[in-house]
């Protein structure tokens, strides 16, 4: 049975005071209301270790927004997947968007980020989409293997069983633009094929695929209510407690 998830991932938004009064009043919702979806944060490096004892792990969990592909070592500015670990952090971000486009990280580096992510029991969500020029040119299909083989060939059969999928078509992110549900669960569907194809019924079956591009408290419903989607990575909408409270509500 697949996870139903939806993750918030803050990027480099609010200040202590803001992030803190967030994270504890979704902590206080999710309570309240057990919803179906496991909650997810990823705040700021900086408010891990905070945010980490600011709300119960039963009901909000903390993710890290990126992972070093290095085990340690002279690193300026990088944060390993064992110093996660040791603070009992359960999930990191890897290969978003945004920083395969602007710190330039490639498929090989997060296929590195992967192993160490697996290594030290972290629960990788791993990002792929194409861009728009991409999809127009009709090979997002081709694109979005790329990205998934490239990543996962090297690592081990047994560790897929805690991979997290997000489907986040690049010219959607920030933009207000969402994919239809028809075209999500499109390739929703096809990212589970590839996993079946190359990896087995039982990651294929097992695994949760989020989708993230734009996803709000309007659109969220007929997103989720796909058979292939099992809920969402949400940006700026994650921001804002009431939307990103809806958007959990809409994950049945």
């Amino acid at each position: 049975m697949r996870d139903r998830i939806v993750a918030g991932n803050w990027k480099m938004n609010l200040n202590y005071e803001e992030a803190i009064h967030l994270a504890t009043n979704l902590n206080a919702w999710v309570a309240d209301n057990h919803p179906i979806a496991q909650v997810i944060i990823a705040p700021s490096s900086i408010y891990l270790q905070t945010l980490l004892e600011a709300v119960d792990e039963q009901y909000v969990k903390i993710s890290s927004q990126d992972i070093s592909a290095h085990e340690k070592g002279a690193y300026t500015g990088d944060i390993s997947a064992e110093q996660l670990d040791s603070i009992g952090l359960d999930f990191a971000i890897i290969g978003h968007s945004e920083r395969r486009e602007y710190q330039g990280e490639t498929d090989i580096v997060i296929a590195e980020k992967l192993k160490q992510a697996f290594k030290h029991q972290i629960n990788p969500i791993l990002c792929v989409g194409e861009k728009l020029e991409e999809r127009e040119a009709d090979k997002h299909f081709e694109v979005v293997k790329t990205q998934l083989m490239d990543a996962l060939v090297a690592q081990k059969p047994e560790d897929l069983s805690r991979l997290i999928i997000a489907y986040e078509p690049v010219w959607a992110i920030g933009t207000g633009k969402t994919a239809t549900p028809e075209q999500a669960q499109e390739i929703h569907a096809f990212i589970r094929k590839v996993l079946n194809d190359e990896f087995g019924v039982e990651v294929a079956n097992d695994t949760s695929i989020l989708y993230g591009g734009s996803v709000n408290a309007q659109n969220a419903n007929e997103i989720f209510a796909q058979p292939d989607i099992d809920g969402g990575l949400v940006g700026g909408a994650s921001l804002k407690y009431d939307d990103f409270v809806q958007i959990i509500a809409a994950c049945k």
